[in-house]
């Protein structure tokens, strides 16, 4: 991630002085108040960069992004991303700069082709991504929400299972998923499924389940928890209110296993990030008997 946390100005002789590598290059284009409300952070996605401009700052957008593109050489184009919508949770942006949205981005060995103007890639993620990474070893794995393989990726490539069914709706990251299988060579692991995963997820047939979607996750844990086998583990993904945190996301996992005669026993609890003001994206991690 293209963060920088340094303060924005320092004190000298008691002039400010921009210490911040964005503000030290626009230092003579922009007024003091401008410089104040710059961003200082932004993600790096491959060769793309996901910025967002604060309203003062909306009239000299421009500028910034052709800021951000001297900083980040490589980098080929600046977007500013105003939200994520729909079913298929697809961006919605805004090209400030350069040309081309699809790129390949490594991360932890791990490479995601993907079309960013498309697909959502939230490098808030990281941490739980490269966690998949560490389970799953022998096992066979259903991931209900697979996208572009976020966490089947690094599952197939460092913990090595028997086998992952990479079930995905959304024909766009399902395209970008099948390729993303061949680019990591995990071909004899992973197979991509299209469909909605309440039609294509086996009963009784895993030993964990990746349930990544956030949103209505809760819809779909009656699929989630019939595809694990007796003591296979669940990682249910969760968007929570403050307050709710971590209670309604265990009662929902205890109460769909309830319904099926079964029982739940919390093995984790994560925040994966602050998903919006006052909300969590949160993990939890269950063994389902």
């Amino acid at each position: 991630m293209g963060k920088n946390n340094s303060k924005m100005f320092n004190e000298r002789r008691g002039t400010p002085v921009p210490t911040d590598p964005l503000a030290s290059l626009l230092k003579d284009l922009l007024t003091a108040e401008e410089l104040a409300a710059l961003p200082r952070g932004w993600q790096v996605i491959g060769e793309v960069l996901l910025v967002h401009v604060p309203p003062v700052l909306q009239p000299k957008k421009a500028l910034i992004a052709d800021g951000l593109l001297k900083l980040y050489p490589r980098c080929k184009t600046v977007m500013e991303t105003h939200r994520i919508a729909g079913e298929y949770r697809q961006p919605v942006f805004e090209k400030l700069a350069g040309d081309g949205t699809e790129t390949l981005h490594k991360e932890n060995y791990v490479v995601y082709k993907l079309d960013v103007a498309k697909v959502m890639f939230s490098q808030g993620n990281f941490y739980e991504r490269q966690r998949m990474g560490t389970v799953g070893k022998g096992e066979k794995v259903v991931d209900m929400f697979a996208g572009i393989g976020y966490f089947t990726l690094p599952m197939a490539v460092h913990a090595r299972p028997e086998k992952i069914l990479a079930i995905e709706l959304n024909p766009e990251s399902y395209g970008y998923l099948c390729e993303n299988v061949r680019l990591n060579h995990v071909e004899d692991i992973v197979e991509p499924v299209p469909g909605d995963c309440r039609e294509k997820t086996p009963a009784g047939w895993a030993d964990r389940a990746i349930m990544g979607y956030v949103g209505t996750t809760q819809e779909y844990l009656p699929w989630g928890i019939r595809a694990l086998r007796p003591g296979g583990i669940l990682h249910y993904h969760e968007t929570t209110p403050d307050k709710l945190v971590f209670g309604r996301p265990i009662e929902n996992i205890k109460n769909a296993a309830k319904v099926q005669g079964r029982s739940a026993e919390i093995l984790e609890t994560i925040k994966v990030k602050k998903y919006s003001p006052g909300v969590w994206h949160v993990v939890v991690d269950a063994r389902i008997d």
